[in-house]
């Protein structure tokens, strides 16, 4: 079985750009007040419904706050199917300063 791959922003971006997709873990609030363009923000109740929904072998980048809970998640995707899962290093602080002109924030935050 395949293991996730710990990634830098650098090299999350450029796969974002070429169609990985970018899955968040960190509570609602946190997404909700900044979070990386395009991400798709799941818990416990949206990851059932994801994991039916995706495609197992597209680029899959998790991100946390600081990095350390998004490598339990990614090792968590590649035990539920899918082939080519990342961790990024720095989680979304490290990507907020390193890319602070693609961070969103939702509207109600």
């Amino acid at each position: 079985m395949t293991d996730f791959k710990r990634i830098a922003p650098e090299q999350a971006q450029a796969m974002r750009d070429t169609g990985a997709v970018i899955v968040d873990i960190r509570d609602p609030q946190s997404y909700a007040s900044g979070h990386i363009v395009g991400s798709v923000h799941l818990d416990n109740h949206s990851l059932p419904d994801f994991i039916a929904a995706a495609d197992l072998d597209q680029p899959l980048i998790v991100t946390c706050y600081h990095g350390h809970s998004s490598q339990s998640a990614a090792a968590y995707l590649v035990n539920q199917g899918f082939s080519d899962v990342y961790s990024l290093d720095g989680g979304f602080e490290l990507w907020r300063h390193t890319y602070p002109a693609h961070v969103e924030h939702d509207e109600q935050a």
